[in-house]
């Protein structure tokens, strides 16, 4: 069954967008962009915060002389500032019909993580983009190409708010695609389920590229700590596969401990390759996601 985001004439209301513009979402290194931003680049420009001087030599701007250094040491120097450039935030969701399961559905919490990240990305001045995974044969290729200010967001929420969960999505060509076809790299999120056993070569593909990848890994509640019992047949979303179980307390719990084992295998292989991972529960309340838990494990500040 696929599942479609209910839409609405916005994602947020005004009080928690104006929450929104006071976050920044952080870059682990300093970055070098195109336009005139609020990041600080690895080049040496004319922004008003100083950087460093060096020795003058014919043909400098006479303007940038520090005179107070040529008043101490009878030599003329050039004031160096660092420059202040923008930063393309890339932000991948998964919308795989697996994650249009759950109650909260694991995909309408990630079109909201993704809207309030982009728009803290926005109202920053940083180039944004957004894309579906699995969502190529839209109109719109299932991507929200890269836009930059607070003018932008509509935009963005109409796009998110007509993203729907069908199919299966193989995160390895997904990600791999991305990787090769992007030609600027920086902060990257991914919001999936990984339900796609190919997640690790995906994942591996955007490491090796230079992205600065967070991985938000988003289950529902009823996932994370299910509440059945008796005699059951349960059904692959995706492929329809069937199994018959029966739920009892020792399969439940083994069920649990697979589940935490899984979770530290993929924290193993992220942290081998500098990938943030965050394990998301959906029946964590939204702000306190993106105000506390992002905020405390730095990824907006």
């Amino acid at each position: 069954m696929t599942k479609i985001i209910q839409a609405s004439n916005k994602l947020f209301d005004e009080t928690f967008l104006r929450k929104l513009e006071r976050l920044t979402i952080l870059s682990r290194r300093a970055v070098s962009g195109s336009q005139q931003g609020e990041r600080r680049s690895t080049k040496r420009g004319q922004s008003i915060e100083f950087a460093d001087f060096r020795p003058y030599t014919p043909g400098d701007d006479l303007r940038r002389i520090d005179w107070n250094a040529y008043a101490r040491m009878d030599r003329f120097f050039i004031k160096l500032f660092v420059e202040e450039e923008d930063l393309t935030i890339h932000i991948l969701i998964d919308s795989s019909e697996s994650m249009a399961w759950g109650e909260p559905a694991k995909l309408s919490y990630a079109v909201q993580v993704a809207g309030a990240l982009a728009y803290i990305g926005l109202t920053g001045l940083d180039r944004v983009t957004v894309t579906a995974l699995g969502a190529a044969s839209r109109s719109d290729g299932g991507i929200f190409t890269p836009s930059r200010g607070r003018q932008q967001a509509p935009k963005l929420f109409a796009f998110l708010q007509t993203l729907i969960g069908t199919g299966q999505v193989d995160l390895a060509s997904g990600l791999r695609t991305y990787a090769a076809s992007t030609r600027r790299t920086g902060p990257l999120l991914l919001i999936s389920d990984l339900m796609d056993e190919s997640w690790q070569a995906g994942l591996s593909a955007l490491a090796a590229r230079g992205f600065e990848i967070t991985l938000l890994h988003t289950l529902a509640p009823q996932e994370v700590d299910p509440d059945v019992q008796g005699d059951l047949k349960l059904l692959d979303i995706e492929s329809g596969a069937a199994i018959e179980i029966t739920a009892d307390y020792d399969l439940l719990q083994r069920y649990r401990d697979s589940l935490r084992t899984w979770q530290s295998e993929i924290a193993s292989f992220c942290s081998a390759r500098g990938i943030y991972y965050i394990p998301v529960n959906t029946g964590t309340p939204f702000e306190e996601l993106i105000f506390a838990v992002l905020r405390q494990r730095r990824v907006v500040l």
